[in-house]
C-alpha cells in the first residue's frame, strides 16, 4: 500500500502520463544546473522512482564516498514518506535497498571502459544487474562527446537507461526558457535534458528536451527546504 501510494504521488508521473519514466532503455539523459542547486537530490529521486518499481539502480558517484551517497538516499526517502508510519517506511526502505548498488570512482580515474569492466564483474558473478545507471559528478566544462559516444552502444547492449548530472559553468541567456539555458552543444547530446533553474524561493525544473514528456504540463520545482520534487499544479 505504501509503495503504491508513493508511486501514485510521484510528481514525475505527471510529466510522462503516469509512466514514471523520462527515459526508455538505451537512452541517455542529463540533469543540468550550476553548482549547489540540487542535481544530486533530483537524481536520487529519479532513482527512488525506479526503486519503487523494483528496478535495479546503479549509482556511480565521482565525488562522494559510498556512505555519503547512502545518506542522501535515506534522507530524501524519509522526507518523501514522512507522513506514513515509521514501521511501514522502514520495511519499504529495506525492501528497495536490495535493488540499489553504489559504485564510486575518483573523477580523474573515471572512464567508460573502467565502468564497463566493473559492471561486467557484477553481472558475471550474478551480484547485480542494473536497469538504471546514474553517473553523478562528471565534469561538463566541455561537451563530453567522447564519453557519451562510448556509453550509448553500451546502454543499448545492456538495455539500461543512463542519467548524468552536469554542472554547467557558463549558461547562456535565452528568452525561451525565461532565465538561463545550457548551450545547445550540451543539450543535443542527450535524449532527455532537464535544467534546474533557481530563483528567490524555489528551484524550477525545466524540461529542455524529452520525447516522453508532456511539454504543456504546469511543471515541477524543488522545494529548497526539503529538496523534494513538487508539482506546481497541486
Amino acid at each position: 500500500m505504501l509503495k503504491n501510494d508513493l508511486m501514485v504521488k510521484n510528481p514525475l508521473r505527471g510529466l510522462v502520463n503516469g509512466k514514471n519514466t523520462l527515459l526508455t532503455n538505451g537512452q541517455i539523459g542529463a540533469v543540468l544546473a550550476r553548482a549547489g542547486v540540487g542535481k544530486t537530490a533530483f537524481i536520487v529521486q529519479i532513482a527512488l522512482s525506479g526503486l519503487l518499481q523494483h528496478k535495479n539502480v546503479l549509482h556511480v558517484s565521482l565525488r562522494e564516498p559510498v556512505q555519503k551517497v547512502s545518506l542522501w538516499y535515506e534522507e530524501v526517502f524519509r522526507r518523501f514518506a514522512e507522513q506514513y508510519g515509521p514501521s511501514a517506511v522502514q520495511h519499504l526502505w529495506e525492501t528497495i535497498l536490495t535493488h540499489r548498488f553504489i559504485m564510486t570512482f575518483q573523477a580523474e580515474d573515471f572512464g567508460v571502459s573502467k565502468l564497463a569492466e566493473r559492471i561486467s564483474d557484477l553481472t558475471e558473478q550474478a551480484i547485480f544487474f542494473p536497469q538504471i545507471i546514474l553517473i553523478d559528478g562528471l565534469s561538463f566544462s566541455k561537451p563530453p562527446t567522447e564519453i557519451l559516444d562510448a556509453m550509448r552502444p553500451l546502454a543499448l547492449q545492456w538495455g539500461v537507461e543512463i542519467w548524468f548530472t552536469a554542472r554547467i559553468h557558463r549558461p547562456e541567456t535565452t528568452a525561451a526558457v525565461g532565465s538561463t539555458k545550457p548551450p545547445d552543444a550540451i543539450i543535443d547530446l542527450f535524449e532527455t535534458a532537464i535544467q534546474l533553474d533557481p530563483d528567490d524561493n524555489r528551484v524550477h525544473v525545466r524540461i529542455l528536451k524529452c520525447p516522453q514528456a508532456q511539454m504543456d504540463h504546469p511543471g515541477l520545482f524543488l522545494d529548497p527546504s526539503t529538496m523534494l520534487i513538487m508539482d506546481k499544479s497541486v
